[in-house]
């Protein structure tokens, strides 16, 4: 794997753990997800705008990509699982994740990856804010769109930026075992940020994880 691929997907899996634990520190981290995604949407318009170009072909890529995001964003609103389901919701996840990384692994040749970013994007943020809006009602959802997740939204789409620059560089799959080290960063940040405890099968879980990572990449 490419050095900069390798540092690209390294910087994607940084950013994802950080977004994510910035987000269960909210008062609603449901809401203030879906109001995240919305809200990265419109910040990144612009440059996504301005660097506009996708191909013909690469819509089919775009749908196929939004619909795992969609997936991502929805499995995500639900929250923390009983620990009976973690496993199932923690595979449902990767699935996800997987799904759309091979499918913007051909995508992203066929369009500029800010542009496609922003494609893939807007569906699904506004579908999952319709979500919460349905299940929780409006007043939550506007209630999410508040100062503090403003300053955490363009690191929802950051991570996705930098890792399609990666596939520009890389096979998808040293790419999305890389990005999946966020599992370790993830477990740092928890304790550090949250105040959680990391027992000692989860920190080997987690070790488990990196070990894999660079089986490999190497």
């Amino acid at each position: 794997m490419p050095a900069d691929a390798l540092a690209l997907a390294l910087g994607a899996a940084v950013l994802h753990a950080l977004w994510n634990v910035l987000l269960a520190r909210t008062r609603d981290p449901q809401a203030a997800t879906a109001a995240a995604f919305c809200m990265a949407v419109a910040i990144f318009a612009p440059v996504a705008a301005a660097r506009w170009r996708i191909e013909t072909g690469a819509w089919k890529y775009i749908a196929g990509s939004a619909a795992f995001e969609l997936a991502y964003g929805i499995l995500l609103v639900r929250g923390r699982r009983p620990n009976r389901a973690a496993s199932a919701f923690g595979l449902s996840i990767a699935a996800t994740i997987a799904g759309y990384t091979l499918i913007d692994n051909t995508g992203v040749t066929l369009a500029d990856p800010l542009a496609y970013l922003e494609a893939v994007m807007i569906g699904p943020a506004l579908v999952t804010a319709a979500v919460v809006a349905f299940r929780q009602g409006a007043p939550a959802l506007r209630a999410g769109f508040r100062l503090e997740t403003l300053l955490i939204a363009p690191l929802t789409l950051a991570p996705y930026a930098l890792a399609l620059y990666a596939l520009r560089l890389a096979p998808a799959a040293p790419v999305a075992a890389v990005r999946e080290t966020s599992v370790l960063f993830v477990t740092v940040l928890a304790a550090v940020m949250l105040k959680e405890h990391v027992s000692a099968w989860r920190a080997a879980g987690a070790g488990v994880v990196v070990a894999g990572v660079i089986l490999l990449v190497v």
